[in-house]
C-alpha cells in the first residue's frame, strides 16, 4: 500500500478531530470568531509549505484576479457555513450534506466547463443524493438552518474547486495559498467584532489545537497526493463519516438511527464507485499513452491522453 494512503488516512482523521473540537463550542462563540482563530492557527503549519522558487510577496501578482478572488470568497463562505452546521446539527448529518459536493462539482463541470459526464457517474451521483435524503429525511422531520448551511457549504465548496481547476495552471501556488488564508482572517476578523467575546484560556487552547489540526491535515493531504495516485487518496475521505459517528456518539451523545446509517452507507458506496471507475479509466488511459509512446513510428505526445481529474 502506498505511503500516501497512510498520509491520507492521517489527514482526514486529523480533520475530523479538529471538526469535533469546533462542534464543542456550540453557541458560546460566534462562527466568525471561531473562524478567525482557526484561520490564524492553521496558518502556522502552512508557512512550511511555500513552493520552492516562489515568494510570498508575489501572492498578489495574479493572472486571473477576479477568479482568484472569487475562489477566496467562496472558500470563506464554505468555511463559515460548515462551522455553523457543526455547532447546530449532528456531526454525521453535516458530513452527509457536505459530501454532496461531488454532485455540484459535476453539474458545474458540465454547465461551466463543458465537460462530458457519462451515465454511470450521473447514476452514482443520483444514488448519493438518495442517501443524503435518507439521512436528513425532509418532510418527515423538522430541518434546521444548520442543514441548509451544510448544503450551501457544499455548493460554495464545489465553486471553489471548479474555479481552482480553471486557474491552477496559470497562477502561482503562493497566490492560491496566501489569498484564501488572508480572506479567512480579514473577513472573520471584521464580522466577529460586534459580538466578540474574549475566549477563556480553555477555549483559546482548544481553538489553537483545532486550527493546528486543520493546518497539519492540509500538509498531510499534500504529502498524500504526492505519494499516491488521486484514485487511491480520494476514497479515504469517507473515513470522516466513521469518525463523525464515533466522535458524535462518544463526546456529544449523538446516536444515528437505522435510516441515517443506511443513508451514509449509500453515500459512501456511490462515492467509492465513482472513484474506482475514474481510477480504472486513468489506468487504462495511462497504459494506452505508454503504448503510444513506445510503439514504432513518429514520436507521440503522450499528454494527449489524460485520465479524468478527481
Amino acid at each position: 500500500m502506498p505511503v500516501g494512503v497512510f498520509y491520507a488516512i492521517a489527514a482526514y482523521s486529523i480533520y475530523s478531530c479538529g471538526d469535533a473540537i469546533i462542534k464543542g463550542f456550540g453557541q458560546s462563540l460566534s462562527v466568525f470568531e471561531i473562524g478567525f482563530f482557526l484561520a490564524v492557527f492553521s496558518l502556522i503549519p502552512a508557512l512550511f509549505v511555500k513552493p520552492k522558487g516562489e515568494r510570498w510577496r508575489d501572492s498578489f501578482k495574479l493572472v486571473h484576479p477576479r477568479l482568484v478572488h472569487l475562489r477566496s470568497f467562496t472558500g470563506v463562505a464554505s468555511s463559515v457555513l460548515v462551522t455553523y452546521a457543526f455547532v447546530t446539527i449532528p456531526f454525521a448529518e453535516t458530513y452527509s450534506l457536505v459530501f454532496m459536493m461531488p454532485f455540484f462539482i459535476t453539474v458545474m463541470s458540465v454547465v461551466l466547463l463543458k465537460e462530458r459526464v457519462d451515465g454511470l457517474r450521473w447514476a452514482m451521483l443520483a444514488l448519493g443524493f438518495v442517501g443524503v435524503m435518507l439521512v436528513v429525511r425532509p418532510g418527515f422531520r423538522e430541518l434546521e438552518l444548520g442543514h441548509l448551511a451544510a448544503l450551501c457549504c457544499a455548493v460554495f465548496g464545489a465553486t471553489t474547486t471548479t474555479v481552482l481547476r480553471v486557474v491552477a495552471s496559470d497562477e502561482k501556488r503562493v497566490s492560491l495559498i496566501a489569498l484564501p488564508a488572508l480572506y479567512l482572517v480579514v473577513v472573520n476578523a471584521v464580522l466577529m467584532i460586534p459580538t466578540f467575546i474574549m475566549p477563556t484560556p480553555t477555549q483559546f487552547a482548544l481553538l489553537a489545537v483545532s486550527g493546528a489540526f486543520i493546518g497539519m491535515g492540509h500538509l498531510l493531504l499534500i504529502a498524500a497526493t504526492r505519494n499516491a495516485p488521486a484514485s487511491q487518496v480520494a476514497p479515504i475521505q469517507y473515513v470522516q463519516i466513521v469518525w463523525a459517528i464515533g466522535l458524535g456518539a462518544f463526546f456529544y451523545f449523538e446516536y444515528p438511527d437505522l435510516f441515517v446509517y443506511a443513508g451514509l452507507a449509500i453515500v459512501v458506496l456511490s462515492g467509492l464507485v465513482n472513484v474506482i471507475v475514474d481510477g480504472a479509466r486513468a489506468r487504462v488511459a495511462g497504459r494506452f499513452a505508454e503504448y503510444r509512446a513506445h510503439r514504432p513510428g513518429p514520436p507521440t505526445n503522450i499528454t494527449e491522453v489524460q485520465g479524468p481529474e478527481i
